[in-house]
């Protein structure tokens, strides 16, 4: 089963959780062992799991902005957004996870997000569950 989450951020830089939309399609999907596969079809868009807490949040966002500052990237020549495919890239626009008993495995603190890195955009993510 492939499903899709779309999204419209509203920053350059930001976070948005999608969890709950990610639990949904599991639970309407009836399966109950597998897996959880998520990819976002876009190279300035990243997935990440992370605590839901502000600053948190925030201290991903300052962290990514460092990692990228004071460069030359030769593709701002073409487009200003070499930063945004470089943090793609270093984060990753996928991530598989455990589903077990119709519940995906995670973390306690652990929350799924689209990480915008080239926004305001409009993203979608797809969801593919996998079943045992």
């Amino acid at each position: 089963m492939i499903s899709e989450i779309n999204v419209s951020s509203q920053e350059r830089y930001q976070l948005i959780d999608i969890t709950d939309e990610v639990e949904k399609i599991v639970k309407e999907s009836g399966v109950k062992d597998g897996l959880v596969l998520l990819f976002v079809p876009h190279s300035t868009a990243g997935i990440l799991l992370t605590e839901n807490e502000k600053s948190l949040k925030e201290d991903w966002l300052d962290f990514l902005k460092k990692l990228v500052s004071g460069f030359d990237f030769q593709h701002n020549r073409i487009d200003d957004n070499a930063d945004s495919h470089l943090l793609s890239g270093f984060i990753g626009q996928e991530r598989i996870l455990p589903l077990k008993g119709g519940q995906i495995i995670r973390g306690t603190w652990q929350q799924i997000f689209l990480l915008e890195l080239d926004g305001p955009r409009k993203r979608k993510i797809i969801v593919k569950i996998i079943k045992d």
